[in-house]
């Protein structure tokens, strides 16, 4: 794993402090620039400086599209972007300002930070280098380099580059963190700890100073020292989690067993998934003879990283102690599995099979468990990593420390992350009650199509096509009685039948959205049959039908499993997960049968395509659902639902790039929940 910085470049508020100076250096257009577009600008960067960056997007999105030269607003649309840590969205955007600006220095700054960020290194120093030389007096730019080099490990340089922005910048703390870390990653503990004072003492309301020196007390056995340093962090700020593993990990080698428990537990408690803390707790637990809850804690462990192969064989240990031999070498079994040298894991699971009367299986594994040995002791250090495996004398219940190899200040490192296996999809199209007359936006990304607003102005209330699950039945509450006089009106007035056909079959259309609306699904589905029935080509009483057997499977489901069912989990298709555990599949046949019937009536109607993408991930048929996606982002590509869905699906089958692409453009058109996603998904190391 690549090192980390202590202070990502996400995370510097030195960075930040020049953000802003880059926002006034932008904060006049030319003299061409019209009104409107001067308006979009300050709203705009206005809402970057409130942290608002999806809003900022909006107003960025505006201007690219009045104007597709505005270098500028490309550049501001991608810090929005990288705040929201949608690096492969930023970076796109950053490469098209200077396209269109080859020298605009800032542009060069921010990608280069982006790049880092990505691993990209030798990418972003290149970047780097050209901004510097368009302006070598920016001091900002050996600030963003010096943290660039320290990523890449090239330690000493970035001594250099942080030397030259504290000789023209003195005081600014970070600074001083980021050059402390450096001279820890070169084992100079006396220059890192004057960098930690000085840090201190410019910015005495910071806790990540008195965190960091906390680390090197610790490190030169001053526990007191350290214990201090933690405790005034924690007076700072009472929810750092940093500050209470770490003053854990010391109460742990000190002997306060309770004290060490209930500061990882405060650990938990704001942030339930962080599996290095769960890791830790279990080893404590197991030590105490707390057996059940240490196995509830690895179990947590193994859910979040599945490859921990420490936790496989300390669970294995625990098994043991409770006598239960085949789940223990069921664990050593896995941990063999992950690592093939790891000789402890052979010597112990031959014991298990001794107990369970195993004994020529048992025989071969302590045979094997002897070769690795033997050859450990034949390899050289280079082979430290089936050294640490091979070696039968190594104990591994030692608590895990965020050592300087991957300190980091937020537990932004992918062992530490929680991974939830559900990842949730954005619901499938249909037309509902409308909330209101919704006015028209300028320059509003809106689907037009003459059939569909035809069809709309034909029903009896006001109704619109949608992708939410949310109820709107107080909207339902006078429309069933005023749907059902029209139906006994209608049947009294003498018109021509073909027409009379038509007109009974949108009020059986509007009935069955109101009764859908209020749960009544059986009501609901007879009355889309009736409208099926009066008008049986009119494609989108087969998109709300469709759509309704598909809630009707969901309102099932969450009764059995209290979940939603338009999750993706972990088994490889999309299904309710029960409350054993266990997993039951539902039949979305009627479903997409409706849904390629509208399809065959209208194929150039991008949401028909969207639903069946999702009624076939539901169905588990995830590289259809694909397709399917893909299909209506070709009719319509502002279609931000579709790139969501499918950049969650396209992570799920391992393809990350290209659904982190997707999920940016997801973001870009509006999808909020795409910029947690791309933080959860799309940001682990490299």
């Amino acid at each position: 794993m690549k090192v980390c910085i202590e202070k990502m470049a996400g995370n510097l508020s030195g960075i930040k402090r020049y953000i802003l100076t880059l926002f006034m250096l932008l904060m006049v257009l030319g003299a061409s620039a019209q009104y409107d577009i001067n308006q979009f600008f300050f709203r705009g960067r206005q809402f970057l400086i409130d942290g608002k960056y999806a809003n900022a997007i909006d107003n960025f999105n505006v201007l690219v599209r009045l104007d597709s030269t505005l270098y500028d607003a490309y550049y501001f649309r991608g810090i929005a972007k990288y705040n929201l840590g949608d690096f492969i969205g930023a970076e796109k955007d950053f490469d098209k300002s200077l396209k269109l600006n080859p020298i605009y220095t800032p542009a060069y700054h921010y990608r280069a930070i982006t790049l880092s960020r990505t691993g990209k290194y030798d990418l972003a120093l290149k970047d780097l280098a050209e901004a510097v030389d368009l302006r070598p007096s920016y001091t900002g730019l050996y600030f963003s380099r010096g943290v660039t080099y320290f990523l890449s490990q090239q330690f000493e340089k970035a001594i250099s580059d942080f030397n030259r922005f504290i000789k023209a910048e003195p005081k600014v703390a970070d600074a001083y963190l980021n050059r402390g870390a450096c001279y820890l990653y070169m084992k100079d503990t006396v220059k890192a700890l004057a960098d930690y004072n000085r840090a201190v003492k410019l910015n005495m309301f910071d806790p990540e100073g008195y965190i960091r020196r906390s680390r090197i007390h610790a490190m030169q056995n001053r526990n007191d020292m350290a214990i201090s340093d933690l405790n005034e962090a924690l007076d700072l700020d009472s929810t750092n989690t940093f500050a209470f593993f770490n003053r854990a990990l010391i109460r742990y080698d000190m002997a306060d067993i309770n004290g060490a428990l209930d500061d990882l537990n405060k650990v938990l408690d704001y942030d339930p998934g962080n599996a290095l803390t769960l890791y830790n707790r279990a080893l404590i637990r197991s030590q105490i003879g707390d057996y059940n809850n240490a196995i509830d804690d690895y179990d947590r462990v193994i859910a979040v990283n599945p490859n921990n192969v420490l936790a496989y064989f300390n669970r294995a240990g625990v098994f043991l102690e409770l006598g239960r031999f085949r789940d223990a070498m069921d664990d050593y079994s896995q941990a063999i599995n992950l690592y093939p040298d790891f000789a402890k894991a052979y010597y112990n699971r031959s014991y298990v099979k001794n107990q369970l009367g195993q004994f020529t299986s048992a025989k071969k594994d302590y045979q094997i468990a002897e070769a690795k040995v033997r050859e450990y002791r034949a390899k050289t250090s280079d082979s430290a990593g089936v050294a640490m495996f091979a070696d039968t004398a190594k104990k591994y219940d030692r608590l895990l420390a965020l050592d300087a190899d991957f300190a980091k200040k937020d537990f932004d490192n992918e062992l530490l992350q929680h991974r939830d296996v559900d990842i949730r999809l954005k619901p499938l199209f249909r037309f509902n009650i409308a909330e209101k007359e919704r006015g028209l936006i300028a320059l509003e990304r809106r689907y037009d199509d003459k059939t569909m607003e035809e069809f709309i102005s034909s029903i009896a209330m006001p109704v619109e096509l949608v992708s939410s699950k949310e109820k709107r039945g107080e909207l339902t509450n006078g429309w069933a009685s005023r749907l059902e006089d029209a139906v006994q009106e209608l049947d009294g007035r003498a018109m021509d039948p073909a027409e009379k056909e038509r007109a009974t079959g949108r009020l059986m259309f509007a009935r069955a959205i109101v009764d859908g609306e209020q749960n009544k699904y059986n009501s609901a589905l007879s009355y889309y049959d009736k409208a099926v029935e009066k008008e049986p080509e009119q494609t989108f009483y087969y998109i709300n039908r469709g759509a309704l057997q598909a809630e009707m499977i969901d309102f099932i489901s969450s009764i059995e499993s209290n979940v939603q069912v338009l999750t993706l989990d972990n088994a490889g298709a999309t299904r309710a997960r029960v409350q054993d555990k266990s997993y039951m599949s539902y039949d979305y046949t009627s479903a997409i049968h409706d849904m390629n019937k509208a399809a065959s009536l209208m194929p150039l109607f991008p949401f028909v395509y969207y639903n069946l993408g999702n009624l076939y991930c539901l169905s588990g048929d995830l590289p259809e659902s694909i397709n399917q996606y893909s299909k209506a982002v070709e009719l319509y590509p502002s279609l931000a639902e579709a790139y969501f869905n499918r950049g969650l699906v396209l992570i799920y089958l391992k393809d990350k790039v290209k659904g982190c692409i997707d999920l940016s453009k997801a973001g870009e058109l509006g999808i909020e929940e795409a910029y947690p996603t791309i933080k959860k998904y799309c940001m682990d190391e490299e």
